[in-house]
């Protein structure tokens, strides 16, 4: 097909900068794709970086924005077998060497040459072919754009899923996530749809109903800064605390809550990123005698790429919940804004809107 020559596109610039502008479209080379980008979401880590105006390991200003994408092949670089024009296909933002000793531990996430892929908030996004043949992968059928626009998220979560060796539990134990955001209100329908009894904690009432929607067995409104083990805990069957706790908020204070939270030998699973130097005080006599595993974990890997597109395909998924509203490109900054005022928990960026 003939390709236009220019296309508009979401510039982040520096810390709560976004410009639109009007940039060539670059046509692919060998194995790379030119794919139309028909939906974009919006996230946390949009937000935090849109506050920060950077990030060390994804993106350095000024730069293309946004990585949670979805679209249709428009041409196809030499060499290219897998996909054809008019493939519909969703792109990780991230793809791993699968040589070094992380990826060969199928730790991908971990990998020592992890590359990102940023530039969603635009028309036409180039995939470079690392890309191409590793972290891309065709949408099923009768899944929409805007939906499968959510398989980075979701991927993310699975693999903080699998950090939580629920294999251990019976279904139906009681696990704590804190935080209502879009990230904490998918690992509640992950972990739901897979029979587990979810607490939902957050100061925000409109998520918690959110979460209840999404599948959480319980609720509650807790009070910003942290101190509020005690009250989520009186929620729990027998009190004694949950036997997995998750913190989604990338919040010092609760984090420490995460860890009161959990019962005897639970499981924290410290998923929100704080910020750089940021330290947290944990009673180490809890940690010790009560045997409480604490782990930190980051981004997603491969095989819960693949799993979550594959979730997000069954209607019983409920990730449009998450949806709040569509915008055009030109209202990036503005969709951002929103998240950040809480009026939204994912806006959809697409050139269309």
């Amino acid at each position: 097909m003939t390709l236009p020559k220019n296309m508009i596109v979401a510039m982040l610039m520096g810390p709560e900068q976004i410009e639109i502008r009007e940039v060539p479209v670059v046509p692919p080379s060998k194995g790379e794709l030119l794919i139309s980008v028909e939906a974009a979401t919006t996230c946390g880590t949009d937000v935090k970086v849109f506050r920060q105006g950077g990030h060390a390991r994804m993106l350095h200003v000024p730069t293309l924005f946004g990585h949670e994408v979805s679209g249709r092949v428009q041409a196809v670089g030499k060499g290219v077998q897998k996909f054809l024009e008019g493939d519909a296909v969703v792109v990780a933002n991230s793809s791993p060497c699968l040589d070094c000793d992380y990826c060969n531990m199928h730790r991908e996430n971990l990998c020592r040459d992890l590359q990102y892929l940023n530039g969603a908030y635009a028309e036409y996004l180039l995939i470079p072919e690392r890309f191409v043949s590793r972290s891309t992968h065709k949408i099923p059928n009768k899944l929409n754009f805007s939906r499968a626009a959510l398989t980075e998220p979701l991927a993310c979560v699975l693999h903080g899923i699998d950090a939580c060796n629920l294999e251990n539990y019976e279904i139906g134990s009681e696990i704590a996530v804190y935080g209502g955001g879009p990230i904490g209100l998918l690992f509640v329908g992950a972990l739901a749809d897979l029979g587990f009894s979810v607490i939902l904690a957050d100061p925000n009432q409109s998520r918690l109903d959110v979460g209840k929607a999404m599948g959480a067995k319980k609720v509650i409104q807790i009070k910003r800064d942290g101190g509020q083990a005690d009250v989520v805990k009186s929620l729990c069957q027998n009190k004694e605390g949950t036997w997995v706790a998750i913190d989604a908020t990338g919040q010092p204070a609760v984090w420490e809550d995460a860890v009161s939270t959990v019962r005897p030998g639970g499981i924290v699973n410290l998923f929100g990123g704080c910020k750089p130097q940021t330290k947290v005080s944990l009673d180490a006599h809890l940690l010790h005698y009560s045997e409480i595993t604490v782990k930190g974990v980051y981004h997603h890997r491969p095989d819960t790429v693949r799993r979550a597109l594959k979730l997000l395909a069954q209607s019983r998924f409920p990730a449009d919940l998450l949806l709040s509203a569509k915008m055009p490109i030109k209202h990036a900054e503005k969709a951002l804004r929103m998240m950040m005022a809480k009026e939204a928990l994912k806006v959809v960026i697409s050139a269309e809107s």
